[in-house]
């Protein structure tokens, strides 16, 4: 994406034999911008028509002090490409050519490079590109160059490190397995032709990697080589590369460290013959399917034509634009109205998946509630009505035109993203795009040109849809299963009465119709003149008994954009579980009633959320300042006259019982609850909630639990941004005014006060409550002592940045044979920890065993720490430093920290700073003798694991998740004292007090 910050030249260079488009992204100086806009033809008409050049440029300025710098690297090959007899063989080449090469043979020394000097990496397949990328700070760029590009020059793909690796992609399968989003994936893909590559496994595991192949004879080493040299060409690749150095710097380390790059010559895979390939007697027919997740869902799903070539038109973006959209007269208000559906998306997601050169998909998902489940047949009939109702007026330049100005404004005043994942969009872009629209081929909308929409239109028809309908009420009756992922499913006709319907000239329905002219769409961005001294950190500009607010205005990215954020606090909330619920209820149901009258601020960047937060509602919106007032106070006027209808009420009641069991059936959000559960004194954990929600509740309920909140608050709230602190102002009274609540007669903590826990270790084993998952959790955590945070103060908090520092790039090895590993700095309540925690799959090693090897590794780890020299001790807390150091990217990076200060009420802006200063007066026999002191004797120590069901125990996917079913734990951990009782367990444990960290 195009930040304004950025300038760029592309090069097909052929020199030293190879062929490598390659896009250079440098910092420049205002004055180049307009002939950078020219250069690449962009159409200025798009721009908002006020556009200024000097204003550009001078946040062009502002943005100069980014310090990392990035790289990516698309090769135009992927899954498509697997050879028949080896499924997932390119996902599988991702993989190794990571495993160090000539010039750097060491097996993770890319890795632990990047981690040492603050960078990371990643790389992806998708159907027909591959993608890898990094970043790193600025000064190692050079080197770090190198060492990457080794991995397309001559990787070393070690033979012995084969085995593990493919250990490596069956875990990320079998931790694929429990997404529906990937099973729906994988069974759409079934139902292409035999011989298209979509019906390819393109994952891969360890029986098509490992177990057939050595069945078969097959030499996969060998093929993964053979692989690499046929498809790993120069000529394929594209590169984009970002850092503060010239244009001609980064051209010259490019062509010096890339020129090596083989190039064989070879045409590159082409699969546009292969048009049509869901023309089978399989499609438009009525698929049943078991999901993971208690949900009732509705896909309808249109193969077309590749839509790539109409990038400069987007006709599925404008098609989706208006099937999306949730004003008055649209699919979704009307199914909302009869309490059908909660939610609807539609469009091409644009990934390789969705659209490649045999076919571009347009889908459209609604989730169903339980009515809308039985009446999933008039859903689709209301969908079809729409889309004729598209077809009968055809395009519109009033509607294009409002889409094309969204999108512009959007595009002209988008806010810095990591410089990773520009790298990333831009090489991706570049083997998709000509060179003039690199930049901007995937957002901005150049054309309307009616007669290609128009032919997209026409092909969206019920006789060229195919249905698939997800829910739990299906098992038992879905005796097919997918092969790769076990997917439950079931195949039929569309019901004869529907197919007849829909074939012939069926009436429209007259409460459809175009959305108006959208009233919020942005117009003013003059940036406002300050009324009040400039300030580093955000001020209190508003105090009483019901409120405050903190105002910071924006000086620094100079954009006309503003965040409003406030927390709306009330003694209620955590009185019971039911409470909760009701709160929950509460939140849901204003965010349903706000859906239609909000949609257009939303599609005009005018963004809102309401949480419900564990001791408040929560209030965020954000957006051009223009008009964010006006959706500001809509909030909260349906807040203060909120009703509830009684069909409401009840699809948002047994809604939330579905939310609840989805949370539950994810182990590593049991973990985390089972964790909180122990260390955090009355809390109420997501167990309780649902079986509060199955106790059954009244809309009655709700209204006086809404009445009781309503009546008792404290607002507190932060404006940063365009705005003066007058309009700041503003806000804060339209809330008192507005909702006429009375002050708090109590105050209300923001935190929970934390246990203290005993210096033993401790065990929580709890059985997964998702039947069939593979997957288990192992985390292990140790509470620091609090009159340390008293002691030391910042000091001390340091040493958990330092030490997770150094901690996470030594744990790389670990990582690589358990796959899911991470080390966290945990604040829970004021009260410091640190934990590590590890995803796997039980069938490969159980809880126990993890643990111990937890244990051997924080053995190691602290030997190797003791033996650290002290000037590698140096190295690593200046990187440390420059880390926390780094810039704001965005305006919400600041609002963010500062919210938090807020939220938390501990109003310590300068936190990072503080920080950065006490990490430099550490030493590191202060490190050592801390991490030894909280792993010694009278540790406090809190093992939480949660192990997989077994497969004998199955009688259905759903099973009970109202209750925790403790395990003992294994000969293992013998030594270990059990939790079975968690009430019983903490009930005689001593509380810490309410405590914040504020020195």
């Amino acid at each position: 994406r195009l930040k304004h910050s950025f300038s760029s030249t592309s090069i097909q260079s052929t020199t030293d034999g190879y062929n490598l488009t390659i896009q250079y992204i440098t910092q420049v100086h205002h004055t180049f911008l307009f002939s950078f806009l020219q250069i690449f033809h962009l159409d200025l008409s798009l721009l908002p028509f006020h556009c200024d050049l000097g204003y550009v440029g001078y946040m062009i300025f502002q943005l100069i002090l980014q310090i990392i710098s990035a790289a990516a690297l698309c090769i135009g090959v992927g899954s498509f490409s697997d050879p028949n007899d080896l499924p997932g063989l390119a996902h599988f080449l991702e993989h190794m050519v990571f495993m160090g090469s000539e010039k750097y043979p060491s097996e993770n020394g890319f890795d632990a490079f990047l981690k040492k000097h603050g960078g990371s990496d990643n790389a992806s397949t998708d159907c027909e590109r591959t993608i890898f990328q990094f970043d790193v700070q600025r000064k190692r760029f050079k080197e770090a160059l190198d060492r990457w590009a080794q991995f397309f020059i001559c990787p070393l793909m070690i033979e012995d490190a084969i085995d593990r690796e493919v250990e490596a992609v069956d875990s990320e399968y079998q931790l694929a397995k429990p997404s529906d989003s990937h099973r729906k994936e994988m069974l759409f893909g079934s139902l292409a032709k035999p011989n298209h590559p979509m019906s390819k496994f393109c994952w891969g595991n360890a029986q098509t990697l490992k177990t057939e192949p050595k069945e078969k004879n097959i030499n996969v080493y060998k093929r993964l080589r053979e692989f690499w040299k046929r498809y790993y060409s120069a000529h394929y690749m594209t590169l984009a590369v970002q850092s503060k150095e010239s244009l001609d710097t980064l051209e010259e380390w490019v062509r010096e460290i890339f020129s090596q790059v083989p190039n064989n010559g070879k045409p590159k895979p082409d699969f546009s013959d292969q048009l049509s390939p869901f023309e089978t007697p399989a499609f438009n027919k009525l698929y049943r399917m078991v999901p993971v997740r208690k949900v009732h869902a509705l896909t309808i799903t249109w193969a077309l034509p590749p839509q790539e070539k109409h990038y400069r038109v987007k006709p599925l973006h404008y098609i989706a634009w208006l099937i999306g959209h949730e004003g008055t007269g649209s699919i979704l208000s009307m199914l909302r109205r009869k309490c059908w559906a909660l939610a609807l998306f539609g469009g091409n997601s644009e990934t390789g998946f969705d659209q490649n050169t045999t076919y571009s998909i347009f889908s459209i998902s609604i989730t169903l509630t339980d009515e809308g489940f039985q009446n999933f047949y008039e859903v689709a009939h209301l969908v079809f009505q729409y889309l004729k109702m598209l077809q009968t007026l055809g395009p519109q330049q009033r509607i294009y035109e409002e889409i094309q100005k969204i999108e512009a404004n959007e595009f002209h005043y988008q806010e810095q993203t990591d410089p990773i994942e520009y790298v990333e969009d831009i090489c991706e872009n570049m083997q998709l795009f000509p060179k003039e629209d690199f930049l901007t081929g995937d957002q901005l909308m150049f054309e309307f040109k009616p007669e290609v929409i128009s032919v997209a239109l026409k092909l969206l028809t019920p006789e060229k849809a195919n249905l698939l309908l997800l829910s739990p009420e299906h098992e038992g009756q879905c005796p097919l299963r997918e092969k790769w992922f076990g997917t439950q499913y079931s195949v039929e006709d569309i019901q004869q009465h529907w197919r007849e319907l829909w074939a012939g000239d069926f009436d429209l329905n007259p409460s459809l119709h175009l959305p108006a002219e959208n009233k919020f769409i942005a117009t003013d961005f003059t940036l406002k003149t300050s009324d009040c001294p400039d300030t580093e950190y955000p001020v209190r500009i508003m105090n009483n008994d019901r409120g405050c607010l903190w105002y910071k205005k924006d000086n620094k990215f100079k954009i006309p954009k503003a965040y409003v954020r406030f927390h709306l606090i009330s003694p209620v909330i955590q009185k019971s579980p039911k409470n909760l619920v009701l709160f929950d209820l509460f939140v849901n149901i204003l965010v349903h009633n706000l859906a239609e009258p909000a949609y257009e601020a939303d599609v005009a960047q005018l963004e809102y959320k309401l949480v419900a937060g564990e001791h408040g509602l929560v209030i965020k919106v954000k957006g051009f300042n223009h008009k964010l007032p006006l959706l500001f106070n809509l909030i909260v006027d349906y807040l203060a006259d909120f009703s509830a209808a009684p069909d409401v009420f009840s699809m948002f009641a047994e809604q939330l019982k579905k939310t609840y069991f989805n949370i539950l059936i994810k182990p590593e959000k049991l973990g985390k609850d089972v964790r909180l559960l122990i260390l955090e004194h009355s809390r109420w954990s997501t167990i309780q909630k649902y079986q509060a929600v199955l106790d059954g509740l009244s809309v009655d309920e709700l209204m006086e639990f809404v009445s009781s909140f309503k009546s008792e608050l404290y607002a507190e709230g932060l404006v940063q941004g365009n705005f003066t602190s007058t309009e700041s102002m503003g806000f804060l009274q339209y809330v008192t005014d507005k909702l006429q609540f009375k002050k708090l007669s109590v105050e209300v903590p923001v935190l929970f006060r934390v246990v203290e826990l005993p210096q033993k270790h401790h065990l929580c084993k709890v059985k997964s409550l998702n039947k069939g998952d593979a997957n288990s959790e192992v985390t292990v955590y140790y509470q620091v002592k609090l009159f340390c945070v008293f002691l030391h103060g910042w000091h001390y908090i340091n040493r958990f940045f330092f030490f997770f520092f150094f901690f996470y790039s030594c744990f790389i090895i670990v990582a690589a044979v358990l796959y899911h590993v991470y080390p966290t700095c945990r604040n829970t309540s004021g009260v410091l920890g640190f934990s590590v925690t590890v995803e796997t799959q039980a069938t490969k090693f159980n809880t126990e065993l993890v643990e111990t090897k937890i244990e051997e590794f924080l053995v190691s780890f602290g030997e190797k720490m003791n033996s650290l020299s002290d000037e590698a001790f140096k190295t690593q807390v200046t990187a440390l430093v420059k880390l926390k150091g780094c810039e704001d990217t965005h305006l919400g990076e600041e609002v963010d920290r500062n919210w938090t200060e807020v939220v938390t009420q501990q109003f310590v802006f300068d936190r990072l700073s503080r920080e950065i200063d006490a990490l430099k007066l550490m030493t590191k026999a202060e490190l050592v003798n801390w991490f030894m002191g909280h792993r010694g004797e009278g540790n406090r120590k809190l093992s939480v694991h949660v192990q997989e069901e077994e497969e004998g125990s199955k009688m259905s996917l759903y099973g009970e998740v109202s209750k925790l079913t403790f395990l003992p734990a294994s000969t293992l951990l013998a030594s270990v004292t059990t939790i079975t009782d968690i009430q019983a367990f903490t009930s005689t444990l001593n509380l810490y007090p309410y405590h914040k960290i504020l020195k």
